[in-house]
């Protein structure tokens, strides 16, 4: 059942947002505790789009946010719902989600969703399907042997393979996302054999850290090569969100000098489970969680 909200909010208009709200939805995140983290919205808003409320009182920030991006007509994530402390539990959340869903037309949604966000998602009728785990800290290299596929850097020529092999692993067309990747990320691998590319990742710094995403690989010795790769392009720590079935990863990364810090319910509404490979999904591009 809707939440009824305060007669002041209920007349709150739900706007479009542009990448000029950016350092809003930084100061919005900082509020909630969570890292500013501009670069992330910089992609989120360029290839998504994103719905606010401004703050009623005229001080020029936001007071809720959330961000779709949509991977063709029939499906599309949610992430980034976020709402003011000074406005939080009045309902603004599920106003702005169900206004979100109707924008959406129908397509299917997914979304990563933390303990606190899922009793409202699982009243909207998303369901759960899967947990990620996320882990990190300072990466210490364990020699554990090479693998059979070669490890190198992304060029300007890969991304047609690349926007195919992300097509069948993430099973949906993302070209409008992995186009702004080079741009984004700090470093992109890709891994290859002789009949092309059967690998990638990237990683982009966030809030002191660089964060792994996304990582596809055709078994854990790959992906774990492509993981060392780009740690030793860095000084920072690492930080990446692994599909918790993937627990042999993430046993190599605890053995690496990672540590867990937390959870996210992956979570759909429309389908029965996320499409694409999972065996082959390591880590999404970004977990724009709520």
């Amino acid at each position: 059942m809707p939440i009824p909200l305060p007669r002041p909010l209920a007349g709150l208009r739900i706007r479009r947002l542009t990448p000029g709200d950016l350092v809003a939805c930084a100061d919005l995140c900082e509020d909630r505790g969570w890292p500013r983290d501009e670069h992330r919205w910089g992609l989120l808003l360029a290839a998504g789009t994103g719905y606010g409320i401004d703050d009623p009182e005229g001080r020029g920030g936001l007071i809720a946010t959330c961000v779709v991006t949509s991977y063709g007509p029939r499906l599309a994530a949610i992430g980034m719902l976020l709402v003011a402390g000074s406005h939080a539990r009045q309902g603004l959340g599920q106003r702005l989600m169900r206004h979100v869903i109707d924008e959406t037309d129908g397509a299917a949604l997914i979304l990563y969703a933390t303990s606190e966000g899922r009793p409202l998602y699982e009243q909207l009728g998303f369901k759960a399907v899967g947990r990620t785990e996320r882990v990190t800290g300072p990466f210490r290299r364990t020699d554990d042997g090479g693998c059979a596929v070669d490890i190198r850097p992304a060029t300007a020529d890969d991304l047609r393979a690349l926007v195919r092999l992300d097509t069948d692993v993430f099973g949906s067309d993302r070209t409008h996302v992995l186009a702004r990747l080079p741009a984004y990320a700090d470093h992109l691998r890709v891994a290859e054999d002789d009949g092309g590319l059967v690998g990638c990742a990237a990683s982009w710094p966030s809030a002191g850290t660089q964060v792994i995403g996304p990582l596809i690989a055709p078994d854990s010795l790959t992906a774990r090569t492509l993981v060392a790769s780009l740690a030793e392009a860095t000084d920072l720590p690492l930080r990446v969100d692994i599909d918790a079935r993937h627990t042999e990863l993430l046993s190599w990364l605890k053995g690496c000098g990672l540590r867990a810090v937390s959870e996210t319910t992956v979570m759909t509404c429309g389908i029965p489970d996320l499409p694409g490979d999972w065996t082959r999904r390591y880590a999404p591009l970004t977990v724009a969680m709520g």
